[in-house]
């Protein structure tokens, strides 16, 4: 009995053994696959950007790395200031960002009404001033009189377009000329502008322009800005041969301008020219243009000083403020040109 008991168990602990041998030659173990990896775009590693360099502790940022086309610019024109908060370090391993643009938008040109150094004491050392005053002295000369990035006291109350208070957003060039007399009859009698001294303005206008992108439809007149208050730099200063020569600011193309005249003297224009229907439409193509105008459908007082603002810069050979067939036809030609965006 006790024999056969012994090799009944023996049969258990061999059995046993062998199917815990089998389970583990049955084991599943399972392998790695082989994954092949789907080509994907490559992004290209984020170019280095140019260093900021430093000059006796000055630090500098001149290379544009932004959106031109968007007039995004990240180059400084003078050194960066910085926050020195206490306790606490600012460090530039971002900078610059490439969402940013120059505070310098506009370009606004002025005559001082005043001799050369008057002009200076004047612009340095009462509560008006311009980034820039071009002399009249025969030099090389142009003098600086405020920093680019700081708001010089010239432009006053002003509006162009969608802009107000100029001063925030331009640099001012003063222009050292007499300005004008009066006449028997009331009229202004301008004084000329020197040829070698509009060399310089030309100069001064093209570097700054290029420098901060400033468009056409911002390089203006101070009468533009503020027209009820202001006749520089008058009819005598040269809009057309900046244009023409230095590719400076706006003109009309003459063909358009010629069409818009045709078609205003092959009508009545004499008898619909006090209509309100045509005064408001006077007065709404120049605001489209830019101006600063209430539309009262009035030949009023500011109206009338608007018109003549205008024929300053663009009609100089007639500047009485009254609308005649030329000058609307000037202006629609403008308008069509440089359209609002």
């Amino acid at each position: 009995m006790r024999k056969t008991l012994y090799i009944i168990g023996l049969s258990t602990v061999v059995f046993s053994c062998t199917s815990q041998q089998n389970a583990k030659k049955r084991q599943y173990i399972p392998k790695t696959p082989s994954i092949q990896q789907k080509a994907t775009a490559q992004t290209p590693a984020e170019k280095p950007k140019p260093k900021i360099t430093s000059d006796h502790g000055v630090e500098f940022f001149t290379t544009n790395i932004a959106d031109i086309t968007k007039n995004d610019n990240t180059a400084s024109y003078g050194s960066i200031v910085s926050a020195k908060p206490a306790g606490y370090k600012v460090v530039k391993d971002y900078f610059p960002a490439i969402a940013q643009n120059f505070r310098q938008r506009y370009l606004i040109l002025h005559y001082t009404a005043l001799p050369d150094d008057k002009s200076i004491t004047v612009l340095t050392q009462q509560a008006v001033s311009a980034h820039y005053l071009v002399n009249n002295t025969g030099d090389n000369q142009i003098y600086q009189l405020v920093d680019e990035n700081k708001r010089a006291y010239h432009a006053g109350v002003s509006a162009w377009r969608a802009d107000k208070n100029l001063n925030d957003t331009s640099i001012g060039i003063e222009i050292v000329n007499t300005g004008y007399t009066t006449d028997a009859s009331g009229k202004r009698i301008f004084a000329p502008f020197d040829d070698a001294q509009i060399k310089k303005v030309a100069a001064l206008v093209k570097d700054i322009v290029n420098r901060y992108q400033i468009p056409a439809t911002n390089i203006l007149a101070h009468s533009d800005i503020a027209p009820t208050r202001k006749q520089d730099p008058g009819p005598l200063f040269p809009w057309k041969k900046l244009y023409d020569e230095y590719q400076i600011g706006m003109w009309y193309d003459e063909a358009q301008k010629q069409s818009y005249y045709d078609l205003a003297t092959s009508t009545d224009f004499q008898l619909q020219y006090n209509d309100p229907t045509f005064i408001f439409n006077v007065q709404t193509q120049l605001q489209k243009f830019g101006y600063a105008l209430d539309l009262s459908g009035k030949w009023d007082d500011a109206t009338k000083k608007t018109i003549e603002a205008f024929q300053y810069h663009f009609r100089p050979q007639n500047y009485d403020g009254i609308m005649d067939a030329e000058t609307f036809a000037i202006l629609q030609a403008l308008v069509l040109k440089y359209p609002l965006k």
